[in-house]
């Protein structure tokens, strides 16, 4: 069994597969995901698991070198996000985070209903 926080293990392996740059988008329940993106579906019911929650987790276990989420996202999220060791971080409108997904190697999809519940994690390296 491992150690770290995260024990999903598709989630887990994908992070275990990045390389440099890669992109791993981690939204709300109402993020569109674009044809042909992998999406993670771990929403069950209206937020479980919560945004924040599996943010942590996937944090425990990946290396980021840059963010960046929607600037209409509210100053708790805000200050959330500020919290976290998220590499260097930027916000873009959220019509401009939507089209960025469509470069992402996956898009984790979790039960969150706060809008704009949403972070893009560029890979970074451990060396």
């Amino acid at each position: 069994m491992k150690r770290t926080p995260l024990i999903h293990s598709e989630l887990s392996g994908l992070i275990a597969a990045m390389g440099h740059g890669d992109l791993l988008v981690i939204g709300d329940a109402g993020l569109p995901v674009p044809p042909g993106v992998r999406c993670i579906d771990l929403a069950v019911t209206r937020n479980v698991p919560r945004f924040l929650d599996v943010l942590d987790a996937v944090l425990a276990e990946m290396v980021v070198e840059r963010s960046a989420w929607a600037s209409e996202a509210g100053a708790p999220l805000q200050q959330a996000f500020q919290a976290r060791d998220l590499g260097t971080p930027a916000t873009l409108a959220h019509e401009a985070f939507k089209a960025l997904t469509r470069d992402a190697r996956a898009v984790v999809r979790t039960g969150e209903f706060t809008p704009h519940a949403n972070v893009a994690l560029w890979s970074g390296v451990a060396f």
